[in-house]
């Protein structure tokens, strides 16, 4: 099973809606967004009937206007939010310092945001990933993850203009 993976979209449509495409192509069984999407028209992307993947989504420390966000995305939450896909565990939080270690003492999986840089690295039996920044601001980099939960690897994918 492969999901895609991403992160501080910060209302940049054209690589958002590029991301959203790819892992439309990639037949991604789930997406995980890590937060920051910033306005409720961002968001609209990856509202329920956009795609036929289920979306997993936790707030991000941008995404002010919450309620209209939570319209939009009704299965949005405040982090950690922990999902169980093909067997794995995966506990998703937008800022990798706002999870304690009890937080992912269980999860095979930790995926976070906020850094707008990649993280994807192994480390005491579990594998930690952050896409880095879909929106490109800060890095100038756009990228997205997506990850093989039977392999518990992630490859991250550059999304051009």
């Amino acid at each position: 099973m492969k999901i895609g993976v991403i992160s501080d979209t910060h209302d940049r449509l054209p690589t958002f809606r590029r991301a959203v495409a790819l892992f439309m192509r990639l037949k991604v069984e789930a997406v995980l967004h890590a937060g920051d999407y910033i306005a409720p028209f961002a968001a609209k992307l990856i509202a329920p009937g956009t795609l036929t993947a289920p979306v997993y989504c936790i707030y991000g420390n941008n995404d002010g206007e919450r309620k209209g966000l939570k319209q939009v995305l009704p299965n949005l939450v405040d982090g950690p939010l922990y999902i169980q896909l093909n067997g794995k565990k995966i506990v998703m939080h937008h800022f990798i310092d706002w999870l304690k270690p009890i937080d992912y003492a269980d999860a095979d999986i930790v995926v976070t945001g906020h850094s707008h840089h990649v993280v994807n690295e192994a480390k005491d039996g579990k594998l930690f990933v952050n896409p880095g920044e879909c929106c490109g601001w800060v890095t100038n980099r756009c990228t997205v993850a997506v990850v093989d939960l039977e392999q518990v690897e992630a490859q991250i994918i550059e999304i051009h203009d």
